[in-house]
């Protein structure tokens, strides 16, 4: 999963209200539509308080300090904020995604830790450690999907899965795409995004990680429609941290990239969505064999058995 922009302005704005779990569920599986403001407003909902597990926090960032009518139709989208009032900030001299995570702390998921450059002199001995920066990219490992999808790679190495041909589809940041080549480091690798930013991003990374810039293939791409990901496939492991919808909807896409008997892994949908996701990959002859449930957040993993049907 990739954000579609994050404004490099040295000014920018937030709006934040409160809205209840179910409304930034439907947030995050349905994004609303600003194209006619340039550059688009980025939306991001939270949990402040784990002990109040219905009142959560809608920010919504802005280039410019929103209008009355811009006021009232982010008001739209949170019918549970009624009542309550708008609180509008100026966000000055930094990068919003900075601002946002720059509190965050390392993670640990399996054998892998995350950090940012502000934690690079306290990286432990026994990890395989990434330095990944607040971006403008989605997947920086700190979301519950992203460090979900760290553990079930870890598991499946330690299960002794060996794979040679692998697709990062959706790579944000290209941590999960990193992650994989360090456990499968003779694996021929492709990342993939439909943000050209993405890609960008990963680059940038890999040449923070001291991957060889030849180590892993970048594309920019939908889903798995693009020449070279045809060439290169079919793939015994597929990760794809994207949404619920466009996971169902690549299904039958996504089983016919996959040799027999190879892995999937599905993220980005809600512990409430799983059930369609996993309807939707088993009419392509794809059972579950792992799951991990993170927080709100699913990372599934599912393999194709030889001589399964992908149509």
């Amino acid at each position: 999963m990739s954000a579609d922009w994050a404004p490099q302005q040295p000014e920018s704005w937030k709006l934040t209200l409160p809205c209840t779990r179910a409304e930034a569920e439907a947030l995050a599986e349905d994004a609303p539509d600003f194209e006619e403001i340039e550059p688009a407003p980025v939306i991001m909902t939270s949990e402040p308080d784990p002990d109040q597990p219905d009142a959560w926090q809608l920010d919504v960032y802005l280039a410019e300090e929103p209008d009355a009518a811009l006021v009232q139709r982010i008001r739209a989208l949170v019918p549970g904020a009624a009542g309550a009032e708008a609180r509008i900030e100026r966000v000055a001299d930094a990068d919003w995604v900075t601002i946002s995570q720059g509190w965050l702390e390392p993670i640990r998921a399996g054998r892998f830790y995350v950090h940012t450059a502000a934690h690079a002199d306290a990286v432990p001995d026994d990890v395989v450690a990434f330095r990944i920066e607040a971006s403008r990219a989605f997947g920086t490992g700190h979301h519950e999907t992203t460090a979900g999808c760290l553990e079930m790679l870890d598991r499946l190495a330690r299960a002794g899965r060996h794979y040679a041909n692998i697709a990062d589809i959706g790579t944000g940041t290209g941590l999960l795409a990193f992650a994989a080549r360090s456990l499968w480091p003779r694996a021929s690798i492709v990342a993939s995004d439909i943000d050209p930013i993405a890609i960008t991003v990963t680059a940038e990374n890999m040449a923070i990680n001291a991957i060889p810039a030849d180590a892993i293939d970048l594309i920019v791409a939908p889903g798995v429609d693009h020449p070279a990901l045809a060439r290169t496939g079919p793939f015994d492991l597929i990760i794809a941290n994207i949404l619920a919808g466009p996971l169902i909807g690549l299904a039958r896409d996504f089983g016919a990239s996959l040799r027999p008997d190879s892995t999937i892994i599905l993220a980005g949908l809600l512990v409430s969505q799983a059930p369609d996701v996993l309807a939707a990959y088993a009419a392509q002859g794809m059972e579950l064999k792992a799951r991990i449930d993170n927080g709100h957040w699913s990372i599934l993993a599912l393999t194709k058995a030889g001589g399964a049907k992908t149509a």
